[in-house]
């Protein structure tokens, strides 16, 4: 079943792209919750029209994503956690975390667009963040122990 995503859908697809999903997915979820509408013929005709129309509003967000990811790839962030005697995390560093630290500097990011591999021990790693469909950003960070 193809449907128009409406908006941005974390591991779909993002706002007016057509997309191929099951069709419990699309009748049962993505539907009736107002992610995406059938992609009928006339539907297209209209999302083209659409899409011919904001073209150059598109142009600006895209050159918007990328001056941020400019910005962003030049950050590098420390997050303090506490840590046993091991050297291992108690929990795991996300991207809620990560989200909170970039606010910190200035950076309103969503956390949902930040995709980290699993954190557990100290050390260095790097977080992806999504800005656009076409544009990511990678930030360095640093886990440490937090001080007494």
């Amino acid at each position: 079943m193809q449907v128009i995503l409406k908006e941005d859908v974390i591991n779909l697809g993002y706002k007016d792209d057509i997309v191929n999903v099951k069709p419990g997915y699309g009748r049962n979820y993505l539907i009736p919750t107002g992610k995406a509408v059938i992609a009928s013929e006339s539907a297209k005709k209209v999302l083209a029209e659409n899409l011919r129309q904001r073209a150059h509003k598109l142009e600006k967000i895209k050159a918007d994503a990328a001056t941020l990811a400019e910005q962003l790839n030049k950050v590098s962030l420390v997050i303090a956690t506490k840590v046993s005697q091991t050297g291992t995390i108690y929990g795991s560093v996300n991207s809620l975390q990560i989200a909170d630290e970039l606010k910190k500097l200035g950076y309103e990011i969503d956390r949902k667009a930040i995709e980290v591999a699993d954190v557990k021990a100290i050390g260095n790693y790097v977080a992806k963040v999504k800005l656009h469909k076409e544009i990511s950003a990678e930030v360095p960070f640093e886990v440490v122990a937090e001080e007494a």
